[in-house]
């Protein structure tokens, strides 16, 4: 058995497994790759292999996708995530980041309150 084959037997898993599980497009994996943000092992064919915990990885990406961050600031904060240390830098952008999702949380709260004043307003009505 080859070292691949080995490594696959230990729980590692194919591109579209980790599509599958991590609910996104392999296109995608293959983006976050290409921008530094996954770590593949090549099989002698080709194929892009994945630890397991590509998939946890990838469904974060995706909530800071959601909240408005970059690839950029994903890549920036990576080290922080992985190593459990921030600089200086690092630590302003952070900060940065969770003030400005704040205030869209605020945005979001008075959409939610607007939208439940027009639902009271017409259930009240039949």
């Amino acid at each position: 058995m080859s070292r691949t084959e080995h490594v696959v037997a230990a729980g590692v898993l194919k591109i579209g497994e980790v599509a599958e599980r991590a609910g996104v497009s392999v296109r995608a994996l293959r983006y976050y790759e290409e921008q530094g943000l996954l770590r593949t092992v090549r099989t002698s064919a080709g194929h892009r292999l994945f630890e397991e915990t590509a998939v946890d990885r990838v469904q974060f990406f995706q909530q800071l996708y959601a909240a408005g961050l970059t690839s950029g600031n994903i890549a920036q904060l990576l080290p922080c995530v992985d190593s459990g240390h921030t600089d200086r830098e690092q630590r302003a952008m952070l900060h940065e980041q969770r003030a400005r999702l704040r205030g869209r949380l605020d945005d979001v709260a008075a959409a939610i309150a607007r939208l439940d004043t027009v639902i009271a307003a017409t259930d009240t009505h039949p």
